[in-house]
């Protein structure tokens, strides 16, 4: 078993496994040669591109873990949504979910006709290349994803999304169920095709009241990853004031805090028997290296407190971050610095 999966296991490991979010992507100029010409949402969909990129941080930085290179919004693309990714925005949906109508056309496409033929065997290339190296499946959190389809792109506050909770709760919650099962299955298809771990991915839930979150949201976070069947991490950005409620009463095997929160005082909240993931500061990437190593060894002691420990950022790799600190980082946490 590797050092990932024993740690989410709980189990002691001789050094600390790492990973990084967005570890395959435009920081590597790999990457950016590969992806010349073609659309981002083009290049997910492609199982060889889509293989590839995800391989090129394992080979680079020796990581514990591939993450499969996708974007949350394909499992929508793949359920006949039209939505595309317009670079220095994110994505767009050509016909928001606002109202009650809008969400009964949508949610009357079936979660299960979705076809993730061109993910199962993208999947397949990569885990016959890694081995025993773990890859992890992800997914869009069912609050991300609305967050974007009711505003119709990215957004700050996320306002619209936020507002149906409250003024139509039922189209709300008809939505945000229809997400959760789009999203348990693409996890579903990575997983069955070989992903040994999944993370669920909910980086705007921080927006929002710890109220509307245990109210509106949590539930349908649950129902996509409980019973699963492999571990599975919860990682949001900005949900320090309800970390608890992100254990989502069980389902999650490790929760993943972001740089806000010391990681210590996280496992104080969280308790001892949950594995964490975190918390590299991003932005300390840019620090010189003497800075970002005192930061990462003081990571790393704060974690020992945990179940278990994967180090990792606490929100994914910017794009103008140098390589080589990531692969410093690696070595460092596998005691070869």
């Amino acid at each position: 078993m590797s050092d990932l999966l024993r740690a989410l296991a709980g189990e002691t490991v001789d050094r600390t496994p790492v990973w990084f979010m967005r570890q395959a992507g435009r920081s590597l100029p790999e990457y950016r040669e590969l992806r010349v010409g073609t659309r981002m949402l083009d290049a997910c969909l492609t199982p060889d591109l889509a293989a590839e990129i995800t391989l090129q941080p394992v080979r680079r930085h020796g990581v514990d873990a591939a993450v499969f290179f996708s974007d949350i919004v394909i499992p929508l693309r793949l359920a006949g949504v039209e939505v595309e990714i317009v670079p220095g925005r994110g994505p767009v949906f050509a016909n928001p979910a606002r109202t009650a109508d809008d969400v009964e056309r949508l949610i009357a496409i079936d979660p299960a006709t979705l076809d993730g033929d061109a993910i199962a065997a993208a999947v397949r290339i990569v885990t016959a290349e890694l081995g025993d190296t773990p890859l992890i499946g992800f997914a869009g959190a069912p609050f991300t994803l609305a967050a974007y389809l009711v505003e119709g792109g990215p957004s700050k506050e996320h306002l619209r999304a936020r507002a149906m909770m409250h003024a139509d709760p039922v189209s709300w919650h008809r939505l945000a169920g229809w997400l959760a099962a789009v999203s348990r299955r693409f996890l579903e298809t990575q997983r069955d095709a070989g992903a040994s771990v999944v993370q669920l991915f909910d980086s705007w839930a921080g927006s929002l009241s710890t109220a509307d979150y245990r109210s509106y949201v949590a539930p349908h976070s649950r129902e996509v990853i409980d019973g699963i069947g492999v571990p599975a991490i919860h990682f949001g950005v900005g949900t320090g004031p309800f970390l608890t409620d992100m254990r989502l009463d069980g389902a999650a095997s490790a929760v993943g805090v972001d740089w806000r929160m010391p990681l210590d005082e996280a496992i104080g909240i969280l308790g001892p028997d949950v594995a964490v993931q975190g918390n590299i500061d991003p932005a300390l990437l840019q620090a010189p290296w003497p800075v970002l190593e005192a930061h990462v060894r003081d990571v790393i002691a704060r974690g020992r407190g945990a179940k278990g420990h994967i180090l990792n950022l606490g929100h994914g790799v910017p794009p103008e971050t140098d390589p080589d600190q990531l692969t410093r980082i690696v070595a460092l946490a596998h005691g070869e610095l």
